[in-house]
């Protein structure tokens, strides 16, 4: 056991001996998070689109039901009626819904006497200010359109049509850089994460020291324990930094607690290093390595982590691999923390997939460096 510490002890030195010696690890970790964290916060800005609703349903009257019937036939949403208001905000706390609209138990009476008087209340969920905004225009849309028809089967003249009453959750004032820069902290991490690692073994086996650790006694989960510690190290701080960065230069609010934060990016950070640790194992050249990184740990972070596109709104096929994406949950969580709070409902779950992720990707590179240690 004592020799087994003193080789790990080793090899966590001679790592954090080789950041020192070659500083384009430390560029990584720290000035790529800021450069991305100024171009993110100043130079992106973005309103956008889709997602599930929760219809509550308090009036049982004709009108009620025929607006419920309403939101449900339309193509824009896909809603969720419930005579249970609280179950639904529950939903809307935990992502799981982005927007409710509330039909007040009045409103069927109100309607009969000529609409002017009936208010709905819409809430949406402003941690994605382009969600809000849509959830917004479009129930308008959804409102104005059945109240035409109303008119029009009943033989009505034109006359004011009903109101809604509009809240936002989380971000009140819609500011896209709220929404912005929880999804940027992930994607800037998946980059760095990845990046991290990616280029370990690889230069490795390009400078000749693969040799060199293959005849020494040290077992492979000892090598990866060596490689994994000093850049998940390096990781959180820059998660801490550019956190620190985001609160204070631009104003990010931060609900959550410190513990879920490390919590959230630990898990998420052992999954990106694992990913780059498999494929600098794969890869014996330092280049190819970083672009298969760049690849496989930054596109799919950007267009499948419902950073910017969402999720609900992609097909089957594309919604079923952001299930494998390790930033689709860092995503989420930050943006929880930041705008929401602690929700342990989902913010433990997210944890426990990256985690699950990051053992799937942690005994694929124990497997393929077996290989290449034969």
């Amino acid at each position: 056991m004592n020799n087994r510490l003193q080789r790990m002890s080793a090899l966590i030195r001679k790592e954090f001996i080789q950041i020192r010696r070659d500083p384009s690890s430390l560029l990584i970790a720290f000035v790529l998070p800021v450069i991305l964290l100024f171009l993110y916060g100043f130079g992106v800005s973005l309103d956008a689109k889709e997602v599930k609703i929760g219809v509550t349903l308090q009036d049982p009257g004709k009108e009620g039901n025929g607006l419920a019937a309403a939101f449900l036939a339309s193509p824009y949403f896909r809603a969720r009626i419930s005579h249970d208001e609280g179950l639904l905000e529950q939903e809307l706390v935990a992502g799981r819904l982005r927007g409710l609209v509330v039909i007040p138990e009045n409103f069927s009476r109100l309607v009969e006497k000529g609409g002017g008087a009936a208010r709905l209340q819409v809430i949406a969920d402003g941690s994605e200010a382009n969600t809000a905004n849509y959830v917004q225009n479009y129930a308008q849309g959804v409102v104005n359109t059945w109240w035409a028809m109303h008119q029009r089967d009943h033989g009505l003249p034109s006359q004011k049509g009903v109101q809604l009453m509009t809240r936002i959750w989380f971000n009140p004032e819609l500011t896209s850089r709220n929404s912005l820069l929880p999804g940027a902290l992930a994607i800037i991490m998946a980059i760095i994460g990845t990046l991290l690692t990616a280029l370990v073994v690889a230069r490795e086996w390009e400078r000749g020291t693969m040799e060199a650790l293959m005849a020494t006694p040290v077992a492979i989960s000892e090598l990866i324990i060596g490689k994994l510690l000093p850049y998940f190290i390096l990781g959180m701080l820059a998660m801490l930094g550019s956190v620190a960065i985001s609160v204070t230069l631009f104003d990010l609010p931060f609900r959550g607690s410190l513990p879920a934060l490390l919590l959230s990016s630990g898990a998420f950070l052992l999954a990106a290093l694992g990913q780059g640790l498999l494929i600098s194992s794969a890869a014996k050249n330092q280049f190819i390595a970083a672009m298969v990184a760049l690849i496989t740990g930054f596109l799919p972070a950007f267009l499948l982590s419902g950073f910017i596109f969402e999720i609900a709104s992609m097909p089957p096929m594309v919604r079923a691999l952001t299930h494998i994406i390790p930033a689709r949950y860092l995503v989420t969580n930050l943006q929880t923390l930041f705008l929401v709070g602690d929700v342990w409902s989902l913010l433990l779950p997210n944890v426990g997939i990256l985690l699950l992720l990051a053992a799937v990707l942690f005994f694929l590179t124990a497997r393929k460096t077996v290989k290449r240690l034969r």
